[in-house]
C-alpha cells in the first residue's frame, strides 16, 4: 500500500505479507522504500533484496538471499 502515513507490516493474507509504504507510487519511489524497509527489518543489505515481479503493481514478488536467521525474523513477526 503506497503513500501510507508510515511504512509498516500490516499482517499476512493468503500467504502474502502485507506491507504499507510511506513513499508515493511514482518513479520507483515506493519500490525503493520497500527495499529499504525490508533491509532494515530483516537486517540484511539492500543488495540482497530483489523485486522480481510487480514493479508497477501493488502485489510484488520479492527474492531474498535468505538464511535461517531471516526466516526466524519473518516467522516471529518482526
Amino acid at each position: 500500500m503506497p503513500k501510507s502515513s508510515r511504512s509498516e507490516i500490516r499482517g499476512v493474507a493468503r500467504d502474502c505479507l502485507k506491507i504499507a509504504i510511506k513513499a508515493p507510487p511514482e518513479k520507483g519511489k515506493a519500490n525503493q522504500e520497500l527495499i529499504k524497509f525490508l533491509s532494515k527489518k530483516l537486517r540484511i543489505p539492500k543488495s540482497e533484496i530483489n523485486i522480481i515481479s510487480g514493479l508497477k503493481s501493488r502485489r510484488k514478488e520479492i527474492l531474498l538471499k535468505a538464511n535461517e536467521d531471516i526466516l526466524k525474523l519473518i516467522n516471529a513477526g518482526n
